[in-house]
């Protein structure tokens, strides 16, 4: 099966009914007889597609993690205890030598 706008000397692979509900078989999901007629040819046309996009010529060109060239904007990382340990602990409703304070657990 050719896909459109694919060129017709080279063939891909194109999928049929047994193999959609093998693939739905193996990833565990219910297909009615509907279903599996209505998804052939979208995944042929998704094939067509990426047999289509496998013809652009890429040598040279480096894998991109984005289209545009980003830079992360970074603060200093910088250790502070925040100088509001007063502050923090007042809420606490026990607190000890400036740690909160909790019951025992283990005797």
């Amino acid at each position: 099966m050719k896909a459109r706008g694919a060129p017709a000397s080279r063939a891909f692979m194109s999928v049929d009914p047994k193999t959609v509900r093998h693939v739905a078989r193996l990833a565990r999901i219910a297909m009615s007889d509907a279903e599996v007629v209505a998804l052939v040819p979208e995944l042929n046309q998704i094939l067509g597609w990426v047999e289509h996009l496998s013809e652009v010529n890429t040598d040279g060109i480096e894998p991109l993690t984005a289209v545009i060239d980003l830079k992360l904007r970074l603060r200093d990382d910088v250790v502070t205890d925040g100088n509001v340990r007063d502050k923090v602990l007042a809420n606490a409703p026990d607190a000890q030598h400036g740690f909160f304070a909790v019951p025992k657990v283990i005797e």
